[in-house]
């Protein structure tokens, strides 16, 4: 058995929408993911979101403000460890008019970008992505996960 520790990015556009992609993994059914992954030695949860973040989107981590974790999960139903740290923050827009480009530098993991109304993302959901915007809404967490907030935003 191992841990797996992972942090998702609730990212804010200047206009309230978030962030979300087209994840395409091989061997994956197409789900919509917000932006994400693994914690690296010696992050913070707030670091590894920013980090990846500039990875995922080409956003610059100088362009990401205030990132702090507003959740903690566990998902109960992994044969393995598996803690997600749910992050929100918000990105500095790249023009006057308050557009902020989001690229696609993964095309084997994302084939595109889109700023989205956190009430009504599209669908499917990637399974963490799901909890993390249920976190957020105040709902109850998705079954096989538990969810513990630790700031209230």
């Amino acid at each position: 058995m191992t841990a797996v520790v992972g942090v998702g990015a609730l990212l804010f556009a200047p206009d309230g929408r978030i962030l979300i992609g087209r994840r395409v993994k091989r061997g994956e059914s197409p789900t919509w993911c917000l932006p994400g992954g693994h914690v690296e030695p010696g992050e913070t949860f707030e670091r590894a979101a920013v980090r990846e973040i500039a990875e995922e989107t080409g956003i610059a981590a100088a362009r990401v403000r205030e990132a702090r974790v507003f959740a903690v999960a566990l998902r109960t139903e992994s044969p393995d460890t598996a803690v997600t740290a749910c992050v929100v923050a918000r990105a500095e827009a790249d023009v006057p008019d308050g557009t902020v480009a989001a690229v696609v530098t993964e095309p084997d993991v994302f084939d595109e970008w889109r700023w989205v109304s956190p009430e009504e993302p599209p669908a499917p959901l990637f399974p963490a992505t799901g909890m993390l915007l249920a976190a957020w809404h105040g709902h109850p967490a998705p079954e096989g996960w538990t969810v513990h907030r630790v700031a209230d935003l």
